[in-house]
């Protein structure tokens, strides 16, 4: 058995730790493999791979992307070239232009997102608290600015007791202050990915849906569109649900994956690390060498 984590986010989007700290976390924890998937970016992977090979951990560029459906589709991409994925500085180091089609997707969900963080700021302003989104985007200390910062400073100022409270209270889908953002459509993601070299993974199913027969209909749609796997193995999960995952996979032909959506304080409830047998994936198709 290995540990794995093929679903992990930095503080280039919203998780709390830099991928530095993240390969250091994950050594400390026994993970050998390891994917750096942050929202709508992959600017945190020339570092995070560069860490990966100096603590010689099997490291995986990816991404992940929220879909544009009535449900929660969330889409995972792995094996990303960087010089065609449109990180800027792999892409200065090495000479390369990156992918302009990708590059251009990227820009426009990321202007989304900063459109809906604005509009939530003045909402929770409208709603009697004291939240700008400059501070909140000084919390977030990079490019990607989301939802688990404005908790953050909720915190802080004491209108929520922890991250937790702050989105049951003011951020979640249900909230007065909730605003929903540019989303790519699923198979554009899927073209997306694959445009960069990468491979296409549906993540977390249970957030998707609870009833089998809907996800069937969606992962057949998916597949269709170019889908290469599911993230099946999750600490989170139940017995029952790894066993509809890996049985839906089987299915439809893809690959079942293992990751726990790691986003260190922002979310504690997750924690890094994921048993699987060593032959679990193919892992050439991934750039990794056990």
């Amino acid at each position: 058995m290995i540990r794995i984590d093929l679903h992990l986010h930095s503080t280039f989007s919203d998780g709390s730790m830099t991928p530095e700290a993240l390969v250091a976390h994950g050594r400390s924890k026994g993970v050998t493999v390891m994917s750096l998937t942050d929202h709508d970016t992959v600017d945190g992977l020339p570092s995070f791979m560069a860490a990966c090979a100096r603590w010689n951990m099997a490291g995986i560029p990816g991404i992940e992307l929220s879909a544009d459906h009535a449900r929660t589709v969330h889409i995972l991409g792995y094996r990303l070239d960087l010089r065609r994925a449109g990180s800027a500085s792999s892409a200065s180091a090495q000479g390369n232009t990156p992918s302009m089609g990708m590059k251009k997707m990227l820009e426009e969900v990321r202007r989304g997102r900063d459109e809906r963080n604005a509009a939530m700021c003045e909402n929770l302003r409208r709603m009697g608290l004291d939240i700008t989104l400059d501070e909140v985007a000084l919390e977030a200390g990079g490019d990607i600015v989301a939802r688990p910062h404005m908790a953050r400073v909720l915190v802080r100022k004491g209108y929520a007791q922890d991250i937790v409270s702050a989105f049951a209270r003011y951020l979640n889908t249900s909230s007065p202050a909730y605003v929903e953002r540019y989303r790519l459509s699923p198979e554009d993601c899927i073209r997306m990915i694959a445009d960069a070299g990468g491979l296409a993974v549906l993540a977390h199913p249970a957030q998707t849906t609870g009833d089998l027969s809907e996800l069937r209909e969606i992962v057949r749609m998916l597949k269709d569109a170019g889908l290469w796997g599911i993230e099946c193995v999750s600490s989170r999960a139940s017995a029952e649900q790894i066993f509809r995952y890996l049985s839906l996979a089987a299915e439809f032909s893809l690959f079942p994956t293992a990751g726990n959506d790691f986003h260190g304080a922002n979310r504690p409830s997750a924690m890094m690390g994921v048993a699987v047998a060593e032959d679990f994936l193919p892992w050439a198709r991934l750039g990794v060498s056990l």
